[in-house]
């Protein structure tokens, strides 16, 4: 009997947060922000605001490869396991792109990121699987 109340208070929630997702989509007013954001900058820099985020995202890939490369072997499978599940939640946030999409291009794009997530988590579980057997202790 709890887990019947419980399952229907979990969809409760999920449908909830549906209704808040599709709200948050269809306010306009954030994205006039974003773009009023984006003018200010333009205009107190002089820089196209395409710059900045080509910027960061340059920068975001330097900061990944000497973090990643940095990691030691031994906390190289915790590492994935946390991977897979930051997946999780792309996983979740492109089904909802999917389910609730205004348009067919952001359809599209999130089943583009289901099946990439997909294949990043399933490929992620088979690494860390793979890295756990070499610790184990081989029977003769």
């Amino acid at each position: 009997m709890e887990e019947t109340t419980t399952l229907g208070r979990a969809i409760e929630q999920l449908e909830q947060a549906a209704a808040a997702v599709r709200l948050a989509f269809q306010d306009e007013r954030a994205a006039e922000a974003a773009e009023a954001i984006a003018a200010g900058a333009h205009a107190a820099t002089g820089v196209d605001p395409f710059v900045f985020r080509f910027a960061i995202f340059v920068l975001a890939i330097f900061v990944g490869y000497y973090v990643v490369w940095s990691v030691t072997p031994a906390l190289h499978t915790p590492l994935m396991a946390v991977t897979n599940a930051i997946s999780s939640v792309i996983i979740v946030g492109a089904l909802l792109a999917v389910g609730i999409s205004a348009s067919g291009a952001a359809m599209g794009f999130g089943f583009v990121a289901v099946i990439l997530a997909s294949v990043n988590i399933f490929g992620g579980f088979l690494v860390t699987q793979r890295m756990l057997a070499m610790y184990k202790k081989k029977e003769k």
